[in-house]
């Protein structure tokens, strides 16, 4: 019981903290509504594009972290370990979904790759390798995105990591893929911006 109290507070805290914009207070930092300029996302790629480099770091930073910090908080407690996947999903749904924007919030990619850094790194470096070779060989942050999405319940299924990290990371992956849908069609139709470092 008391477990399951400690839970539901760590869950609450950490979709609290997911739900900071972190891309949204950056750019109003620097004078700027990200909402309505680029693409109109408060993730890094829209940030880079639209605020700069350093801005559009911090924000892949800050997002990471939000995922990040919560899970190796559970992670080195004395709670069961599947918990940590569960805080990890909080995190990354209120990132998406935030509180503070009614509901609405970034596409969860940075987001995700902090929760699965502290609960599947190996997998993570897989998905990684994934992103890499495709923004190198066509230049789509997007593509990339959604191809590492694809590929991490694969690779956590591969590691045996357990049902409810790879619960998680499915409901993970098909949420950020669903976020890509816009882009999705601007893939198709030759119309989706290149990343230019």
């Amino acid at each position: 019981m008391a477990n399951d109290y400690m839970l539901l507070m760590l869950l609450v805290g950490a979709y609290l903290l997911g739900s900071i914009p972190t891309g949204l207070l950056l750019g109003k930092a620097y004078g700027i509504d990200v909402r309505k300029e680029g693409s109109g996302n408060i993730g890094a790629t829209n940030l880079y594009r639209t605020v700069g480099r350093k801005v559009g770091i911090m924000t892949l930073v800050g997002d990471c972290l939000k995922g990040m910090l919560p899970v190796l908080a559970v992670k080195y407690s004395s709670l069961p370990v599947e918990y940590a996947a569960w805080v990890g999903l909080a995190a990354f749904c209120g990132h998406v979904f935030s509180v503070f924007l009614r509901f609405r919030g970034g596409k969860g990619v940075a987001t995700a790759l902090g929760v699965f850094l502290a609960l599947s790194p190996v997998a993570v470096a897989i998905a990684l390798v994934v992103f890499l070779v495709l923004m190198l060989i066509w230049r789509y942050v997007s593509l990339g995105s959604i191809s590492a999405a694809a590929v991490m319940p694969i690779a956590v299924w591969a590691l045996g990591e357990g049902r409810v990290v790879g619960g998680v990371t499915m409901i993970v992956a098909v949420i950020v893929i669903f976020r890509h849908t816009e882009n999705i069609k601007r893939l198709v139709a030759g119309t989706e911006s290149r990343f230019k470092a």
